[in-house]
């Protein structure tokens, strides 16, 4: 609900600050007293297009503040963007113009885009006026208000959507893998059969590559290692010399504590020798050169090595290139049967997506019917009883079914006995747009509505009667939301909550426009000059209490 308004050097408002309350308010004022003025000043406010010449002449620029208390759903929509709202905070929204043309915006003094600020105008106010070409007289809005007023149910048909769309993907990655895998079959089957023929192992390149290096330092230590054995070995080696003064010694032992001591030393130095003597034996088997084993290695090196530069990938990486190469195989002879088995997944969730839609186009012919019906008896005394309103539910072709449905919904109205039926837009005059647009929303209950909404005019070129039911319709909107109206009509004036008056001032230099509220007998007096015209009569003060006690 819009809760107050402050402007700044707009055309002619210098300074103005309104506050506005629930149920309907109405402004009245003389012709030119300056009403569009504070409509455009609003706009400025809700994202409409800043224009350098909304700011006061002599003025830098231009400012409007509006202060709302924000309706569910405002609160996510700022999150979304950045900006936080704390249950029962005010909503700020002020939007200044320059002069020289460059505009900023700011909710809760925090800038934002004028994207952003164009969508949050449209949650917070509807205007509808006989320019609007938003709201009611927006096509692509027709379906969910349908939906809203016949309370249906669009979850299950979403759901239903997404599934198949799920589905179809599935199935056209799935086609695309196989088409891609059958185009490269001949190489693949190449591929396969040559990794698998070379059957590479994990860490075999490392372990090919110690063994040749082995036995290339085996060839080049070949004679230091036989001289190895030469000293050590034999019956003139080291090692047997060792031993059979350890035999001697043995004898000798008992005769001398040093000889004892001899003895064992000379014992550790065999097991040392022998352990010597046993890693050398070791070390030549690790180093063993075998001229045949040597090229077999070379040649596995090598053709794993080949391997690797032909596919692009490690040696390491080989056994991995093989599985994966083989499973892209493996699809191909195995993919019909996915695929078979992804087109019945996908069939089945179009039939249910189309179950689901066609049951809600049932329920949206069915609601469409109700809302026929509540307009048309709004029609007769707001004046448009020669008129026929129909809303139109069309079958979408298949490529355009989505998540609401497949189904196009257009309000149309037909103004004139045999004429065709058309959009209310192009075919109804400005009085008579309004008033459709009146009969709409009574109809609708207000469902999708905004908190707020403003009527620019909506009685104009009717009386009597007439603008008696358009107040009466009114008010009864009011009960549901805020309403701001623009009005010429004593009728509809009389039936305000709050009433203020719009008028211009001169003090022989500038001139003003101005805005106050209207206590009881200004209200009288005001509507009886709406009355009477430029000379107010004492009958058209009674008329004008009689409407005010009326209402």
């Amino acid at each position: 609900m819009l809760t107050g308004l402050s402007i700044r050097d707009v055309v002619l408002i210098e300074a103005l600050d309104l506050g506005f309350g629930p149920g309907l308010g109405v402004l009245t004022g003389e012709t030119g007293a300056g009403k569009s003025i504070l409509l455009d000043a609003l706009g400025l406010a809700l994202g409409v297009r800043a224009d350098s010449s909304l700011v006061r002449q002599g003025a830098g620029q231009a400012a409007v503040t509006a202060t709302f208390e924000p309706p569910a759903g405002v609160a996510q929509l700022l999150a979304d963007s950045g900006i936080e709202v704390e249950p029962g905070e005010a909503l700020i929204v002020r939007r200044t113009v320059r002069a020289d043309g460059g505009s900023r915006a700011f909710v809760n003094d925090q800038p934002v885009s004028a994207t952003l600020l164009r969508e949050l105008g449209s949650a917070l106010v509807e205007v509808h006026g006989q320019h609007d070409d938003r709201g009611l007289l927006n096509a692509r809005g027709h379906r969910a208000l349908l939906d809203m007023f016949g309370k249906l149910d669009t979850v299950s048909v979403a759901s239903a959507h997404d599934d198949w769309r799920r589905a179809e993907a599935a199935l056209a990655e799935a086609r695309d893998q196989l088409e891609t895998a059958a185009r490269d079959r001949e190489w693949l089957e190449h591929a396969v059969a040559e990794l698998t023929a070379a059957a590479p192992e994990p860490g075999e390149e490392d372990a090919l590559a110690e063994a040749r290096a082995n036995m290339q330092r085996g060839a080049r230590l070949s004679d230091d290692l036989a001289a190895l054995d030469q000293h050590l070995q034999g019956s003139a080696g080291a090692l047997s010399n060792l031993r059979q003064a350890a035999r001697r010694l043995d004898r000798l032992g008992s005769e001398h504590p040093l000889l004892a001591e001899a003895l064992s030393a000379l014992d550790r130095a065999v097991i040392e020798a022998s352990e010597a003597e046993d890693r050398i034996e070791r070390a030549k088997e690790a180093l063993a050169h075998d001229p045949a084993r040597l090229e077999e290695i070379e040649a596995r090196l090598f053709d794993l090595r080949a391997l690797a530069r032909k596919y692009r990938v490690s040696v390491d990486d080989l056994p991995a290139l093989a599985s994966e190469l083989g499973g892209r195989l493996h699809t191909i002879e195995a993919g019909g049967e996915g695929i078979a088995a992804l087109e019945r997944t996908a069939e089945n969730a179009r039939k249910a997506y189309a179950e689901a839609a066609a049951a809600l186009s049932a329920a949206r012919s069915a609601a469409a019917a109700r809302l026929d019906e509540a307009v048309a008896g709004e029609l007769a005394p707001l004046k448009l009883d020669a008129a026929r309103f129909r809303t139109s539910v069309e079958a979408l072709p298949e490529d355009q079914w989505s998540a609401a449905g497949r189904d196009r919904v257009e309000f149309l109205i037909s103004t004139n006995p045999g004429a065709p039926f058309g959009a209310l837009a192009k075919i109804a005059s400005g009085g008579e747009l309004s008033r459709f647009i009146l009969a709409l929303k009574v109809a609708l209950a207000e469902e999708g509505g905004a908190a707020t909404m403003i009527f620019d005019e909506i009685d104009r070129g009717v009386g009597g009667a007439v603008a008696s039911a358009i107040g009466e319709r009114l008010a009864r909107l009011a009960e549901r939301a805020q309403l701001l109206v623009v009005t010429h009509s004593p009728q509809v004036a009389a039936r305000g909550a709050n009433q203020w008056l719009i008028a211009k001032s001169h003090d022989g230099l500038v001139t003003r426009t101005g805005v106050r509220a209207l206590d009881e007998e200004e209200r009288r007096e005001e509507i009886a000059r709406m009355l009477s015209g430029a000379t107010v009569t004492d009958e058209a003060r009674a008329q004008a209490g009689k409407l005010l006690e009326a209402a």
